[in-house]
């Protein structure tokens, strides 16, 4: 199905938390020298207007980077994250949110490389006009990223992070996400892997997170963040999560500083909450 577009929810909880760990990410593989690679899976249209129909139609930024956008007191990271929204929004009105492909680009180096996959012929239209003038440093490639990712991995450098995060629209987002995953691995077991997932009463979307365990990676942290409690008719996104296999040391410390002021902050009722689980040898 080629139905979602992520310009209906852009800046909500869920891109709360995963572009504020995927900036986390980013910024600490650019610690070292060495090159590495950002690869997006799902890139959708790099950024975002707020002010646009999409956006304005369920106005879920409101509830989340909305919250975030005048409160004091943030820890390190959210306000890290919230730096780089004012990078697009310099007068101080919150009317553009960037994607994953633009807050990746802003972290790129010399020698880094971006490489994007979009499948809907409309958002890869929005992605190409954004990266027009990226030069070498930014590849965006029409077309699904699993099967982007076996022509890709191990990239030159063997540095990278990969963002997995498909629309989950369907039961096949699910298993392609484990399978791609799985054979990513294979091929490259040093690289850091960030998948989002959102929470749903679906069985299919609580089950992800024990999947993707039983993967055997032997360095994990799976971050959720839940806004309020499941609706009883089963409707809706409650939260979301990350699971990143070989996350930076840093990460786990940089969480549990953060995600209780997130919780605080996103909460939409009763049931809001966090969770922070990790394994390494």
């Amino acid at each position: 199905m080629l139905s979602y577009r992520h310009a209906f929810h852009a800046g909500n909880h869920a891109d709360v938390l995963k572009h504020l760990i995927l900036l986390q990410i980013a910024e600490y593989m650019g610690e070292k020298p060495a090159p590495f690679w950002i690869i997006d899976t799902h890139a959708g249209a790099g950024r975002y207007a707020l002010d646009s129909a999409q956006a304005g139609k369920l106005g879920e930024f409101r509830d989340g980077v909305g919250r975030l956008w005048q409160a004091s007191g943030l820890p390190p990271a959210a306000a890290d994250y919230l730096d780089f929204i004012r990078m697009l929004n310099p007068d101080g009105e919150l009317r553009h949110y960037p994607g994953s492909p633009w807050l990746a680009s802003q972290l790129l180096r010399d020698g880094d490389r971006l490489r994007l996959y979009e499948l809907h012929s409309t958002d890869i239209k929005f992605l190409q006009e954004a990266f027009k003038s990226a030069g070498r440093k930014v590849t965006v490639s029409h077309g699904d990223g699993f099967p982007g990712l076996k022509a890709l991995l191990p990239p030159p450098p063997r540095r990278a992070l990969v963002l997995i995060d498909p629309s989950y629209e369907t039961r096949d987002d699910y298993a392609n996400v484990v399978k791609g995953l799985q054979e990513a691995l294979k091929r490259f077991p040093t690289g850091t892997y960030a998948v989002w997932y959102p929470m749903l009463r679906k069985p299919e979307s609580r089950k992800l997170p024990e999947r993707l365990k039983a993967l055997g990676a032997a360095n994990w942290l799976n971050a959720t963040l839940e806004v309020r409690a499941p609706a009883k008719d089963g409707f809706g996104m409650h939260g979301s999560g990350m699971f990143v296999i070989n996350p930076p040391w840093t990460l786990e410390k940089k969480l549990h500083e953060t995600l209780p002021r997130l919780s605080e902050l996103l909460a939409q009722g009763d049931g809001a909450r966090y969770t922070l689980e990790s394994e390494s040898t």
